[in-house]
């Protein structure tokens, strides 16, 4: 642990609104300045500075932002020498039990460190935008509000996550985004300034089947999404989808739920097409929908992406409001539909 300290600590950095609303963590990634941290630390923007180990202060740049997968990119000027910086490692290559060392700014303690062991490997994690970071690291290394945007390092001195959340009241239950997910953020944050993402233009929600019709309609899961709105200009709408419309596939991956369909998007880019399975009245159909980029600001909450959150909309298009729950479909309704 001390060895991992003395390589990786340097590299953490306190971040902090000069307004003093509030101050997180991040590395240095790149020695000419380059800083990962949260996206929730940045909060609603404003001038921010950066305090490295040796109590220079320095003011820091924002080059991109993520809410999607609470990831952000800081820069800092260089500050006549060489920066520390802290390699990002392969996430993929973790194993349950493995030793982790946290490093950050608990509560405003600088540079603290904790030791603890990967709990667990494929967690799902919700951000603040409303869409899950899959893939997430459990650890039970101590995190503390002020850790947000630090690494999660191995005895090999790399970064494989970035500490994220933890559990009210709990002991021993911290999360921390990938370093994978951390790794084709950054690379599209650097290279265009943001995430591209595909855009849908649909507003729905996972609504049950009761057995008998999954059965019949030989459903793979006991919830499909239905369509509630649609972006009048959106993809979706100029592929013939329409209101009331149970999605039940994508590319061939089942989809019970938003999330689903965020995933199967999430690997789409702009303007390739997406073939939706369908049911409408108590039919099945397949439509080509050809997404878009989503070019609205980014990390905003869109009409999907998929719709209640997540995946975007072109400048000016609508956001569609996240629907209420919805309650399970019955077989007369079907027979209506």
């Amino acid at each position: 642990v001390t060895g991992v300290v003395d390589s990786a600590g340097p590299a953490v950095v306190a971040i902090r609104h000069r307004d003093g609303g509030g101050q997180g963590s991040g590395f240095i990634f790149s020695s000419d300045g380059y800083i990962v941290t949260n996206d929730h630390v940045l909060g609603e923007g404003g001038p921010l500075t950066v305090s490295l180990t040796d109590d220079t202060t320095l003011p820091a740049e924002v080059i991109g932002r993520d809410p999607p997968t609470d990831t952000a990119v800081l820069r800092i000027p260089a500050p006549g020498r060489a920066l520390p910086a802290v390699p990002l490692g392969d996430s993929g290559a973790l194993r349950v039990g493995q030793l982790v060392v946290a490093i950050g700014n608990p509560l405003g303690y600088a540079s603290s460190v904790s030791a603890g062991v990967i709990s667990a490997l494929g967690r799902s994690l919700r951000s603040q935008s409303g869409r899950l970071v899959d893939n997430v690291i459990q650890t039970d290394a101590a995190i503390n509000p002020g850790n947000s945007g630090g690494p999660l390092v191995t005895s090999s001195g790399e970064a494989v996550g970035m500490n994220t959340a933890i559990i009210s009241g709990t002991q021993g239950l911290a999360f921390a985004v990938p370093s994978n997910t951390i790794a084709f953020v950054v690379a599209q944050i650097l290279r265009q300034g943001r995430v591209k993402r595909a855009y849908f233009g649909i507003s729905g929600g996972a609504r049950e089947v009761v057995r008998k019709v999954q059965v019949e309609l030989g459903l793979q899961l006991p919830t499909v999404v239905q369509v509630v709105g649609l972006d009048p200009a959106g993809p979706a709408r100029r592929a013939g989808i329409q209101p009331g419309d149970l999605i039940v596939a994508a590319d061939g991956q089942p989809v019970g739920s938003m999330d689903d369909l965020y995933r199967v998007l999430s690997a789409k880019p702009p303007d390739a097409p997406l073939k939706v399975r369908l049911i409408r009245n108590l039919q099945t159909m397949e439509v080509t929908v050809v997404v878009q980029e989503d070019v609205h600001s980014a990390g905003s909450v869109p009409a999907l992406g998929a719709g209640g959150g997540g995946g975007g909309g072109g400048v000016g298009k609508p956001r569609l409001p996240a629907p209420e729950g919805l309650r399970p479909v019955l077989q007369d309704e079907f027979a209506r539909w």
